[in-house]
Formats: structure tokens, sequence, C-alpha cells
């Protein structure tokens, strides 16, 4: 059976995306307080040098602060941030520290000229490299200089467990918690047995295509 599909128009539709908070500190006086604002249009752009890209509107006051200190920190959101995230994204830091208001916490990285969010399960402290008009937002290229991640989500051998994360995703307009076990990993597909029994608890076996016509063809 075919399946329907319908035109929305040319749109930013991509999801799930993920729902993180930028950490930033300007150093001119009016923006040297700091500043959470929480973006929607952020991701990975480079494996090696590590790279991750933000979109931002110049007329934002974080704008101002990033482009005066150079740096700021990319903050991952679990389901415990989750109302702060959305009240970061609609409120200014002009008019009131997001911090307090919140409740949260800045953290100092030493040697690192912006705060990152103490609540936070996991941050990246990201150096702009570019920057990029691109018509609504301007784009930041960012060098990832270091990342730190919570010793509660790590086990005494030092495996990471993100599912203990508990993170939350951003689509059309919602947000939706992770689900804390995994559906696969990198390269299940393709996994022996006793290795899916292993990550997996139980095999998964891929679901396989069977060759056959469709629509009359090969």
């Amino acid at each position: 059976m075919a399946n329907n599909f319908r035109a929305i128009g040319a749109t930013t539709f991509l999801a799930p995306i993920p729902a993180v908070m930028l950490s930033c500190r300007g150093t001119e006086p009016g923006f040297d307080r700091d500043n959470l604002i929480t973006v929607a249009w952020a991701g990975v752009v480079n494996s090696d040098p590590p790279m991750v890209s933000v979109s931002i509107r110049p007329s934002r006051h974080s704008y101002a602060q990033i482009l005066q200190s150079g740096a700021f920190c990319l903050n991952l959101i679990d389901q415990p941030l989750c109302r702060a995230a959305d009240f970061c994204g609609v409120k200014s830091g002009r008019d009131i520290d997001k911090f307090a208001e919140m409740r949260l916490h800045a953290r100092e990285i030493e040697g690192f000229p912006a705060p990152a969010l103490d609540e936070a399960p996991a941050f990246l402290c990201c150096r702009v490299k570019q920057r990029i008009p691109l018509g609504s937002h301007d784009l930041f290229l960012c060098a990832v200089e270091q990342v730190y991640v919570k010793d509660a989500l790590f086990d005494a051998d030092g495996s990471l467990h993100m599912g203990r994360a508990n993170l939350v995703s951003y689509a059309h307009g919602e947000y939706f918690p992770l689900k804390p076990r995994p559906e696969g990993f990198f390269g299940y597909s393709v996994a022996r047995e006793d290795v899916l029994r292993r990550r997996l608890g139980a095999p998964k076996p891929a679901a396989r295509r069977t060759p056959g016509k469709r629509n009359g063809r090969r």
C-alpha cells in the first residue's frame, strides 16, 4: 500500500533536534552578566577537530555577548531542566537574570571566558571560529575545546551511560524526553548475536526487506 504525504511548504521541519541551553557572558558594561539562552539550531559540523554550530538572531542579547567574548558553553538539557530551558528561550537577558529567576548556578571554568550551567548533565566549552550571516540568523562555527560530563553518568570502570542523563529533545515546538533504553547502537544492524546480547540484553534482529517487485519494477 502506497504511503500518502502532504506538502507543507519550505520550513525548518528537521526533527528531532537537541534541546540545549547556551551560557555566555559579555565583556562590556550591560553585557557582562552571566546569561542563558535556549537555542534550537545547534549541531555537530565536524569530527576532527571537533566543531559545532549554533544559529542566533542578531537581535538577541546573547548575540552581542558571544561577539564580545568569542566563547560560550553548550549545556545539555535533562528533564528537570526542561521548564528552565523553555523559560530561557522566551525571556531576554537584557531584562532579567535568568540564572537567578530559575534558581540555577553558573559554574566557572578555569581559563575559559564563559560560564557553564552547573545543573546540566554535560556541557561543551566552545570557541567561535567563524560567523556567517544567513538571513534571520547568523551561524557561528565553533571549536569544542573541552567537554565535561557529570560523574553520575559513568560506571566504576569509566564506561559512559548517556541513558542515565534523561535528556530532552525538541520537535515541532514541543519537548520530548528520550527513552533511557536505546533501540540500538552504532553498528548494531550488523553486530554478532553475543554483542547484541551484551549491549542490549537480548538479540534484536534487524528487519530485512525481501527482494521483490514494487510498482512493477525490481
